[in-house]
């Protein structure tokens, strides 16, 4: 190794790890909360269900906490910490910056507020995909605006888009705030869902509808790696290697809105994880995006189950809002972060 060089860990490897850790993650998870179980009882319960074991073994209460509460809701977290992770790399690569989350430059804001204005317009009862296509038209329309205003390219550096990104999240702040006013009280219940941020009434209805489009918009980023890497050498560059740049940013805008939108809709706003995930994962696996989306994709889905695991034990029988948990990681990474690129003179 050369002097100065930074030798990392092999990135299937660290994959490989990351996965040990999440799936005992998931497991502990399943016996944990204001209900507690042993390990041995949850691996009973889940091979009674498979037919590997007595389902006399196994109570009915504990069968019904761990297969209709706690699987769902780990599976449902997994699914949103992976997406809102791989959705914080992606639109990093597109706008150039390292800075760039779907919380911070306002794409979850312009996802809460399609999920909020379907609520208490009435249009959640017109079917169960519609609250999810309009957390997504938010979502998309929230990146599209942020990207024309502070696109790479223009010199203003990390100050435009935090800027253009504060000032579309502040107004998407202001009409979810309105619709929550003229709300009716049923209806306020269910908006304080989408502003804290939660797993709490996660169902296998809600993972049987929206992996799908978590498996649809995760795939395709995975196959945006190298359009991604070339992006980072500038859209002059990319386009003369080839990279058709203009149907890149569209497909990068579509499926990253597509993901945020997924997981605002079903876990309301949890803020954060698209930028601390992807620092951490960077200075451990480097910046080739062929390993950082998936392993970004795992260690969000690991935060996530962590983070709501603890939600529901440090305060039972109540439960603290996820959001709080991202926010408290996030808000003070994100300073530190700003701080250091200050040192650098980068910002």
């Amino acid at each position: 190794m050369r002097h100065g060089q930074v030798r990392r860990p092999n990135g299937a490897l660290l994959l490989w790890v990351l996965l040990a850790v999440l799936l005992g993650a998931v497991v502990l998870s399943f016996g944990t909360g204001p209900l507690k179980l042993p390990p041995g009882d949850v691996l009973q319960a889940i091979s009674a269900r498979f037919g590997l074991a007595d389902p006399q073994s196994v109570s009915a209460r504990d069968m019904g906490v761990i297969w209709q509460l706690r699987i769902p809701r780990a599976l449902l977290g997994a699914l949103v910490g992976a997406s809102l992770a791989m959705a914080g790399v992606a639109l990093q690569g597109l706008f150039g910056n390292p800075l760039a989350d779907p919380g911070i430059v306002g794409v979850s804001q312009g996802a809460a507020l399609g999920a909020v204005a379907a609520i208490v317009l009435g249009a959640g009862a017109l079917g169960v995909w519609l609250i999810p296509l309009a957390a997504f038209a938010g979502g998309a329309g929230a990146t599209t605006l942020i990207y024309l205003l502070a696109r790479p390219g223009r010199g203003e550096g990390t100050a435009t888009l935090l800027l253009v990104g504060i000032a579309i999240g502040a107004g998407c702040s202001a009409a979810v705030g309105f619709l929550t006013y003229i709300a009716s009280e049923s209806e306020l219940q269910s908006l304080v869902f989408w502003q804290m941020g939660s797993l709490a009434q996660a169902s296998w209805s809600d993972v049987v509808t929206v992996a799908p489009v978590f498996v649809i918009g995760l795939l395709a980023l995975i196959r945006l790696a190298t359009a991604l890497d070339m992006l980072a050498l500038g859209e002059r560059q990319a386009r003369h290697i080839g990279l058709d740049v203009a149907r890149t940013r569209l497909l990068l805008v579509a499926f990253s809105a597509l993901l945020v939108g997924a997981a605002v809709a079903f876990a309301g706003s949890v803020s954060f994880v698209g930028l601390v995930v992807p620092h951490l994962v960077r200075m451990m696996a480097g910046p080739g995006h062929r390993w950082l989306l998936p392993l970004s994709g795992v260690a969000g889905a690991l935060l996530i189950v962590v983070a709501d695991t603890a939600a529901r034990t440090l305060d039972p029988p109540s439960e603290i809002p996820l959001g709080l948990f991202s926010a408290a990681l996030g808000a003070p990474f994100f300073l530190w972060l700003v701080l250091r690129k200050r040192g650098k003179g980068q910002a």
